[in-house]
């Protein structure tokens, strides 16, 4: 924890610092439902990156976790190679011929 006023001002200026990054991201989120790319689950997929990064700012700086010890970083990448194997199966998803995408029958 911060003991002088040196390091108050240094740890308020880091929480001002990803505050701002945490509002432009945000609006780069909002921005994004506004511009379409090339797929849709593209926007799906940057939309789910930009969400991961805001989410691993918050929990590095607001909860204090980047001053933790080497096991929860290892904790920690499991957890985001684990979220990122369910982004990209989501996104695959979508082009998986033996979804059922509707009541169409080729019959007709």
């Amino acid at each position: 924890m911060a003991d002088s006023p040196e390091e108050i001002h240094k740890s308020i200026k880091k929480i001002i610092v990803v505050g701002s990054a945490l509002a432009v991201l945000t609006g780069a989120t909002v921005g994004l439902s506004y511009v379409e790319l090339p797929t849709h689950s593209m926007n799906i997929l940057v939309g789910m990156i930009l969400a991961a990064f805001k989410a691993g700012l918050v929990a590095l700086i607001f909860m204090h976790l980047n001053h933790e010890a080497k096991l929860i970083y290892k904790i920690l990448a499991f957890t985001a190679a684990f979220a990122i194997a369910l982004f990209f199966l989501f996104v695959f998803s979508a082009s998986d011929p033996l979804v059922f995408h509707g009541f169409y029958d080729s019959n007709n």
